[in-house]
């Protein structure tokens, strides 16, 4: 067993879960960790996004009581079917543009420039909305309409280009439509689930070939990383956007995105 390369799958997995549901870009952390570590286990793209998987898994674990709920009060509880259908209306949007310009996505952005750039405009664009949208009219996910899930959804369409930030996409675009802190962190959270695991299944399913079976041991280690660490930063995540704003996060985006143009220049 090459305990080194276990270790970075450790490290992928931490990395992974850590930032995934954090405003400050998952994907572009694990391209640049990928990098650095030079991991190429079974191509560093389908591990990052079957580790991705470990991170999602643990939204269904957290929110377990809220989801099942939803489950058993869908189709006869007027606020579950709601919550589904702004699910589904915040999907769509990223997930026929992902759909159609995926190849073009994986080949022309995964690159340590284009991170950069992204992190810096986006943590702008957090000290923006920070600035100008502080007067939350919305204060639960049951109150989203769904105009206002299309809103988020076609925020979430910019988190398609590495280092924009999934999560931070969708909780500005939340913080826009007049959510609050909590409440649109929430719903980012659990727009993750449709997204990521569509984003999961269409990845692994166009690059099973390249995977072997001494990939699934440092696959799997990845996985449960990722998991444990998600739940840790979920956790972490509603605690702090209870009492605080999202400038640290966005400080921290402009200050690593200003290091990665400098190391790549």
């Amino acid at each position: 067993m090459d305990t080194t390369l276990y270790a970075k799958a450790i490290l992928l997995g931490i990395v992974e879960g850590l930032t995934e549901f954090l405003p400050i870009s998952s994907t572009g952390h694990l391209i640049l960790a990928s990098e650095w570590l030079k991991f190429n286990r079974g191509g560093p793209q389908s591990f990052e996004v079957f580790i991705q998987l470990g991170a999602i898994l643990s939204v269904c674990w957290f929110y377990r009581v809220r989801l099942r709920a939803v489950a058993h009060n869908l189709g006869t509880e007027p606020s579950a079917n709601r919550f589904v259908w702004n699910l589904i209306i915040a999907f769509i949007p990223a997930a026929l543009v992902g759909f159609f310009a995926h190849d073009y996505i994986k080949a022309a952005l995964f690159s340590p420039r284009v991170v950069a750039i992204a992190l810096i405009a986006g943590g702008f664009a957090i000290l923006a909305v920070e600035r100008w949208f502080t007067r939350p009219t919305l204060h639960e996910t049951d109150e989203i309409t769904p105009r206002f899930a299309l809103q988020i959804g076609l925020a979430q369409v910019l988190a398609l280009i590495p280092g924009v930030s999934r999560s931070g996409a969708t909780i500005m675009g939340g913080m826009v439509c007049g959510l609050n802190r909590r409440a649109a962190t929430e719903f980012s959270v659990f727009l993750a689930i449709p997204m990521m695991f569509a984003a999961t299944l269409y990845d692994l399913a166009k690059n099973w070939n390249a995977l072997g079976v001494a990939d699934i041991g440092v696959f799997a280690t990845g996985f449960v990383t990722a998991f444990i660490s998600a739940l840790l930063a979920i956790r972490f995540l509603i605690q702090f956007v209870s009492q605080h704003s999202f400038v640290v996060f966005a400080h921290y985006r402009i200050i690593f995105g200003v290091f990665l143009l400098w190391m790549y220049r």
